[in-house]
């Protein structure tokens, strides 16, 4: 009997063990299931690392889109003094600056670096040199930090910029104009993109800054502390004859999306050295800068709104994205020019798209569009490296291609079009 109560109570203490585990493992159960939801709700944060040319930048975005935290170290003044960007002074100032300008964003946001979710870093394309601290850094911080890894494609990152801060549904156009690249894509989703032309030889961007060097434009107190491009723009609005100066049309015989600027460079440079000549000018700017800064900027525009109409045509023509859905987003740092955003928004409203400018703070290189172009890949799963020996073997490239070429296929279009009617001074 004695065996019989001590096993029954063995028994009634299994059980009794066993309801108790039961009931724990539910309870474990039920609070995996509020951390997996919480988990699941919470927006992630992306910190995003741009060091592809002169700047150093950290923005911190979230995936709803909210700006958390940004930092920023310009190198504008000391390239200024060289009278152009040199990379070995680009990279050792990215160096110098790159652990404070992340900490300073970090303190911005009130996070740190175990409140982060995934780096997104430049990777590609820029100055070697640069590419390569913040590749550096961000795959330091990846480690560190045991955080997934996301390398970002600069331009790709200009095209996505404008969703973050505006509802721009895919697929639409993009016009990115900058200080090293200019082109026209279609931008189908998150990494799928089709180019339809690109510049054959100098960014926009390049040449608005030698030829404010050439003009000396730096010697004049009122645009001696701004960009190249700023400055001729600035100069190009106290133009009284914005025709004075002839830019013959550019590319006319070429039915096709592709860009050129050298031969307005060139241009420009013979009206200069003729202004010289003339008045026996050396040290001094010449006297008709406005009227030549407004030519030129005009010649600028007609050429990129051209070539932006003809990508139109071809969108419409083809039918490769419904007509609600035609809209025209530009951005990169020639972007920030608001006669040329003026010109644009006049071939968009004659050509039946909608006009999306990307905010000027954002056209510019920073580290918010590397952050926002780490949350677009972060929502759809794409490009991110979790493993430790795929983020250690992720590589900066130098030159990077933008999505499939569509190029020759704009060409076989043969699409024949005249350039609706700009005002001259807007």
């Amino acid at each position: 009997m004695a065996k019989c109560i001590n096993f029954f109570l063995h028994e009634t203490s299994l059980e009794l063990f066993q309801l108790r585990r039961l009931r724990f493992l539910r309870a474990c159960s039920q609070t995996l299931n509020v951390a997996r939801k919480f988990t699941d709700d919470r927006s992630a944060i992306i910190l995003g690392i741009e060091t592809s040319c002169d700047d150093t930048g950290c923005g911190i975005v979230d995936t709803t889109g909210k700006i958390l935290g940004e930092a920023i170290n310009s190198q504008h003044v000391t390239h200024l003094k060289h009278g152009g960007i040199i990379p070995t002074i680009a990279s050792e100032m990215h160096r110098q600056h790159i652990t404070t300008v992340c900490e300073n964003a970090l303190k911005s946001a009130n996070l740190r670096l175990r409140n982060i979710d995934a780096i997104a870093t430049t990777t590609r394309p820029g100055l070697p040199l640069s590419l390569s601290i913040g590749n550096k850094f961000g795959k330091y911080l990846s480690r560190i930090g045991n955080k997934p890894y996301i390398p970002i494609h600069h331009m790709e990152a200009h095209a996505l910029t404008v969703r973050m801060v505006q509802k721009v549904d895919f697929p639409y156009l993009v016009l990115l104009v900058s200080g090293g690249h200019s082109l026209l894509a279609i931008v189908e989703n998150v990494d799928k993109f089709y180019l339809l032309g690109t510049t054959v030889d100098n960014a926009p961007g390049e040449i608005l800054d030698k030829i404010a060097r050439r003009l000396k434009l730096a010697n004049i107190p009122e645009f001696s502390h701004i960009s190249g491009g700023q400055a001729i723009e600035s100069a190009a609005s106290k133009a009284s004859d914005p025709t004075k100066f002839v830019f013959e049309p550019i590319l006319t015989r070429k039915r096709d999306c592709q860009f050129s600027f050298a031969g307005i460079s060139n241009t420009c440079f013979k009206y200069i050295d003729e202004q010289e000549k003339k008045f026996n000018i050396s040290d001094s700017t010449i006297s008709d800068l406005y009227n030549l800064c407004a030519a030129l900027q005009l010649s600028l525009a007609k050429h990129i709104c051209l070539r932006t109409q003809r990508a139109m045509e071809f969108i419409n023509n083809m039918n490769l994205i419904s007509q609600e859905k035609r809209t025209l987003v530009i951005s990169g740092g020639v972007a920030c020019n608001n006669f040329l955003a003026k010109t644009l928004e006049t071939v968009c409203s004659e050509r039946g798209f909608k006009f999306v400018r990307t905010p000027p703070h954002l056209c510019n290189d920073n580290g918010i569009m590397i952050a926002w172009n780490g949350v677009e890949r972060w929502l759809v799963n794409a490009g991110i490296f979790r493993s430790r020996e795929e983020i250690e073997m992720v590589t900066i490239e130098k030159n990077a291609l933008f999505g499939e070429s569509w190029i020759e296929r704009v060409k076989d279009a043969n699409i024949k079009c005249k350039l609706v009617k700009l005002n001259k001074k807007l």
